[in-house]
């Protein structure tokens, strides 16, 4: 085994030996025992289901959030002859068409997919023709409530892996805390013994970190670009409005600087990218879209322009830099302007307890069976559509729900051929079935359109079927496909007499995810601001202290003294914001007007701060002037002062 191991990562990868962890991990999967990979950002974590993939039979499953990961994978692994693909929404109907048909006939060593390509009904009908022999899911840290970055569908995943008969599984990540890995390997079955950790500490990082006002952070960042040799250099910042305008300035200041955020084309996208791994002394500024998958080994320089949202965004994003080993800088521009943006996020997600009690009647007293769409739910309840499917998810965690397969409602396609000449391919009941179902469709100017559930009744078919003998048609090249309307399904598995107690348990639980959120704000603070090594506090938090100080941190070379008086302002407890009362005023005003959508006091502090909401948009109050007019402010004092202002008794139901 480990002949062919190293055989195949020579020919293949050209690499002599193994990174720390590698070998061991593909050993574990060769064998036939799932296994998960716990390494720094550009350890090689990749290569632990590339290897794999070529010496196992059938295809590798690669389940990853990250469309740019997706496809430098792949473009690297066609290069060296390994016959790979994805399935994304990027694809045109042709690129689609053609990787189905690939994947029917068994070609594909590997296939890239996202987490919520598995809601897709005609994936899961394609997952029934692939034979998996390894699941790899990426950012597997995302299947825990603990992480940073729980993911709702990250849930499902080991469901689907059992569902697509993989025989073993990978989870992957670049940052796992100690409770986070334990849900890794219990939610993927994972022996103990099979998780492997290589070293978090790097030593050729430069943790930096200095404290500087708003109107002092420019200057700042300019003043460290000019006096540091030039390197290439991701500065991350939190908003996508903030890309455009730190990288003008840079520009304007005579760096060769791009933005980069997910409000961009993806053409647009795509050529930063390329000019970033091209140029020389290329400067990013980005938010966190930026570096996911990026194989660029001379990173000299990452800077945080805005406060990162936790320890383990700022682990996965300093990681980017220094992959070759040669000494790289990471340094933070702390300001405390910051942490209201990124409280705002958190507070955003938090539904009030009318919104969930309301979507918790609703799917829960809608009959045995409910077909709902996430947009629907968001509107009706007031809740983002991610956090609608949060608490859904939780519903099913406790037994409540079981979600079924989702289905397209309408499908739409043009043909190539006329009728007859589909028709013509086929004899007996085939071609009776197929001139049964386009009997059934619609024609609009371009499309022809068709209910597939109607259809279905009323042909007295398999809804399976149809969707089935469409695919086929459009793989032959004889339709164009377009399916619409995304509708999820759940089968409600128990019933209560008392609704008020999920409810209840539902709101604490939400409440809860926003106290670990603004806890996590917190640790990021408190590692900017302390007087201790910083690379062994940050390996503390994942498990690994140092036995000894860096010794070249902001801490150890004192760069950033505690006695600086900016530094001690920012690691004390926030004081209150001075409020316009003008503007509070005419705000109060504002709430009288639109008591219906204003009355909450969560959503009228919400509404201050510029976080938007689905009822705030519905009620156009998001284009409002007003609407963040006081962002400047802490929430938890907006919120406070709204709740002891008066507001008119509302009759009836809000609308």
């Amino acid at each position: 085994m480990i002949d062919q191991l190293r055989s195949a990562l020579s020919s293949t990868f050209g690499f002599a030996e193994f990174r720390p962890g590698q070998e061991i991990v593909c050993r574990h999967l060769l064998e036939g025992r799932s296994a998960a990979a716990v390494f720094a950002t550009g350890g090689g974590k990749s290569l632990c289901y590339q290897l794999p993939a070529l010496l196992l039979p059938g295809t590798t499953l690669v389940v990853s959030p990250l469309i740019a990961l997706m496809k430098d994978q792949i473009d690297a692994l066609k290069a060296r002859g390994v016959a790979a693909a994805r399935l994304d929404s990027t694809l045109t109907f042709e690129e689609y068409r053609s990787i189905t048909q690939q994947i029917r006939r068994g070609e594909l060593k590997l296939l890239y997919v996202a987490p919520e390509r598995f809601s897709n009904e005609r994936f899961r009908e394609l997952l029934s023709c692939i034979d998996v022999s390894l699941f790899a899911v990426d950012e597997a840290h995302c299947i825990s409530e603990w992480g940073h970055n729980f993911r709702p569908d990250y849930l499902k995943l080991a469901r689907f892996a059992r569902d697509a008969g993989a025989k073993t599984i990978l989870a992957l990540t670049a940052t796992a805390t100690p409770q986070v890995l334990d849900d890794m390997c219990r939610f993927f079955e994972i022996a103990p013994d099979c998780a492997v950790l290589t070293p978090f500490y790097r030593e050729n990082l430069s943790l930096l970190s200095r404290t500087v006002t708003e109107s002092q952070r420019d200057a700042a960042l300019i003043e460290l670009l000019r006096t540091r040799t030039l390197g290439p250099t991701i500065v991350y910042v939190t908003l996508q409005r903030t890309a455009e305008e730190v990288a003008l300035r840079l520009t304007a200041a005579g760096f060769a600087a791009k933005p980069y955020h997910a409000g961009m084309e993806n053409d647009v996208r795509a050529a930063t990218q390329d000019w970033f791994m091209t140029a020389d002394n290329p400067i990013v500024v980005a938010t966190i879209a930026f570096g996911m998958g990026i194989d660029k080994s001379d990173i000299r320089y990452v800077y945080h322009y805005n406060v990162p949202k936790s320890l383990e965004n700022y682990a996965q994003e300093i990681g980017r830099a220094g992959r070759d080993g040669q000494s790289s800088v990471c340094e933070m521009l702390y300001c405390q302007d910051d942490l209201n943006v990124l409280e705002n996020f958190i507070f955003g997600d938090t539904p009030e307890a009318e919104s969930v009690a309301g979507l918790v009647r609703e799917v829960l007293t809608a009959g045995d069976e409910i077909a709902v769409t996430m947009a629907g739910l968001s509107s009706r309840h007031d809740i983002r559509p991610l956090v609608v499917r949060t608490l859904l998810t939780y519903l099913e965690m406790d037994g409540w729900l079981e979600e079924l397969t989702p289905v397209y409602a309408n499908y739409q396609f043009i043909p190539q051929l006329s009728s007859a000449e589909i028709l013509g391919r086929f004899e007996g009941e085939r071609r009776d079935f197929l001139r049964s179902v386009f009997a059934q469709s619609k024609k609009a100017r371009t499309w022809f359109s068709i209910d597939l559930d109607e259809t279905a009744r009323m042909i007295g078919s398999d809804r399976a079927r149809i969707v089935r003998a469409l695919d086929w048609l459009a793989e032959q090249q004889m339709l164009e496909l377009k399916p619409s309307g995304l509708t999820n399904r759940f089968r409600r598995v128990k019933q209560s007499s008392d609704l008020s107690e999920i409810e209840a348990t539902l709101t604490r639980r939400m409440q809860h995810r926003e106290e670990r959120d603004l806890q996590r704000l917190g640790e990021v603070v408190a590692l900017a601001t302390a007087d201790q090594c910083r690379a062994s506090l940050l390996g503390a938090h994942f498990g690994e202290p140092l036995n000894e100080p860096c010794g070249h941190c902001s801490a150890c070379a004192r760069t950033d003294p505690v006695d600086d008086p900016l530094n001690q302002a920012a690691s004390t407890e926030r004081s209150s914001v001075n409020i316009d009362e003008t503007i509070w005023r005419e705000a109060a005003a504002l709430r009288e007007t639109e008591r219906a959508t204003l009355a909450s006091p969560q959503r009228f502090a919400k509404f201050l701060c510029g976080i938007s909401s689905p009822r705030l948009t519905r009620a156009k109050l998001s284009s409002h002037p007003l609407f963040g007019i006081l962002e400047h402010v802490p929430f938890q004092q907006l919120l406070d002062r709204a709740n002891t202002a008066s507001v008119p008794t509302l009759e009836g139901p809000p609308v």
